[in-house]
């Protein structure tokens, strides 16, 4: 088993959205990341298991999230291993190269993570990895969720995480 994680090239467009063809991941999302990529805004990490596409993340340089935008701090996005690629390091491996290139450019990095049960596997990771809340809470449209407030629990609502890298 092999892992190998590369950058993402223009002619990747296809090749990710038929890897990712059965999730909510169109084509043009991934037009959209190169376009965003060749403008210098956003890096995307891919990454190969044994040859073929087994995840992909993305680094958002000047983030939308407000906490994160003025204090100047990077956030991974979109961190997606396909099923069969599980549980063998992939998902570790994005991580360390996106920690990595976040780092030659800032001491702290941040993240979002959702909140119901398909993403238990992402917040052990996170924790693992020394990602602590910012304090927000729960945040919601880059905002954070007022208490008492009724929400849908889907993709939207997410707890924002911070780490230190230096």
């Amino acid at each position: 088993m092999t892992i190998t994680i590369r950058t993402f090239q223009a002619a990747d467009v296809d090749g990710l959205a038929g890897a990712f063809e059965s999730w909510p991941k169109p084509r043009e999302l991934f037009a959209d990341y190169r376009s965003r990529f060749v403008a210098g805004d956003l890096d995307l990490v891919i990454a190969e298991l044994n040859g073929q596409t087994a995840g992909f993340l993305t680094i958002v340089w000047a983030s939308a999230y407000p906490p994160f935008a003025s204090g100047g701090i990077p956030e991974i996005g979109d961190l997606n291993v396909l099923q069969y690629a599980r549980r063998q390091g992939v998902g570790t491996a994005l991580m360390d190269e996106a920690e990595f290139r976040v780092g030659r450019r800032s001491h702290q990095v941040g993240l979002g993570v959702g909140l119901y049960v398909d993403y238990g596997s992402a917040q052990r990771m996170y924790a693992r990895r020394g990602y602590v809340p910012d304090g927000a809470g729960v945040v919601l449209d880059g905002v954070s969720v007022t208490p008492g407030s009724m929400i849908r629990l889907d993709d939207g609502p997410t707890l924002m995480l911070t780490k230190q890298l230096r």
